[in-house]
């Protein structure tokens, strides 16, 4: 069945519509009680950000998540095809699509917390794991071809943790965080397309248009800021994104296609893995910030900011491209 491609661009434009909508509210909420990006130690702007990109991200998201899910259910529309075949998924995986909403919920209360509190590491660290366990009991789990279900839970929360932390280390400049999470969420949708898994497009369009909706606010120049909370909710919908797609099936024998979500998201993950090994090697916690991530390498290399930010787009974008051609 060919699903129709109306439906996939209602999606990615509702979602960023929504979100666009739904940031100067959540902006002057910000403002109201105090929830401010204050310029210090290590941050380039000198005046109070709101941090509201998280809650309109998950607004954009969930709006139109929630409202398509009620057309079906409650058959507000005459049915077709394509109609019939998304109430069937959404059947089968509404535990799991349910278990995903409230994952993300959770990651941007968490990282919300952290945006306002500093939480220490081991309770953040704590609350990624609770959430990362609710989406894996759910059914959102990986294999890789090894018939455990102890692997595969182990295997799934230690992808949602790296991935929720690697777009964290990574959100450090203007559009950086919400671009390649843009990215990454098109790559998957263009992936899950291919081989018909109308579901799974879905919900990446929805992410890749939340981002797109809030990043005219981010990037170049900031008027918002995902915070902690945008990106642990970005790292979380992109492990989750990466889970979802069979990228190998019977009917597709490709074993390859199981390196796609490390393609796609090689940028965030080896930028990551150098930090941490860095931090490592110099003694030095691993969760203490600091500015050895590729962008502010090529800032110290000579690129401004929003060329340097363009050039990791790029090369997200490249990575993406060669992981589609799997």
């Amino acid at each position: 069945m060919n699903f129709p491609f109306n439906v996939y661009l209602l999606a990615l434009v509702s979602a960023a519509t929504v979100t666009a909508m739904s940031l100067p509210l959540w902006c002057a909420w910000c403002r109201r009680t105090g929830h401010m990006d204050d310029p210090g130690h290590r941050k380039i702007h000198h005046t109070p950000i709101p941090l509201a990109g998280g809650l309109a991200v998950l607004t954009g998201l969930a709006i139109p998540l929630v409202c398509g899910a009620a057309v079906l259910y409650f058959h507000l529309f005459s049915f077709s095809t394509q109609n019939l075949a998304l109430s069937h998924g959404l059947d089968r995986r509404g535990v799991e699509l349910s278990a995903i909403l409230a994952g993300a919920v959770g990651m941007v209360l968490l990282g919300g917390c952290d945006d306002r509190h500093e939480l220490r590491p081991a309770f953040k660290f704590g609350g990624q794991l609770l959430i990362a366990l609710l989406v894996a009991a759910a059914g959102a789990r990986i294999t890789l071809f090894v018939h455990s279900q102890i692997f595969s839970y182990a295997a799934t929360i230690l992808w949602m943790l790296t991935l929720v932390n690697a777009f964290n280390f990574m959100d450090n400049m203007n559009g950086l965080g919400a671009g390649l999470g843009a990215i990454g969420a098109w790559c998957f949708a263009v992936i899950a397309a291919v081989d018909g898994q109308y579901l799974v497009v879905l919900l990446a369009l929805l992410t890749c248009g939340a981002l797109l909706g809030f990043l005219p606010f981010n990037f170049p120049k900031a008027t918002a800021f995902l915070g902690d909370a945008g990106s642990h909710l970005t790292g979380y919908l992109l492990a989750v994104l990466a889970i979802l797609p069979h990228f190998y099936t019977a009917a597709n024998p490709r074993p390859l296609a199981v390196l796609s979500p490390l393609l796609i998201l090689a940028v965030p993950l080896g930028d990551l893995v150098w930090v941490v090994a860095l931090r490592w090697r110099l003694g030095k916690p691993v969760y203490l910030g600091d500015n050895n991530h590729l962008s502010h390498r090529l800032v110290r290399a000579g690129f401004p900011p929003v060329r340097a930010v363009l050039l990791i787009w790029l090369l997200a974008a490249v990575c993406g491209a060669l992981a589609m051609a799997l």
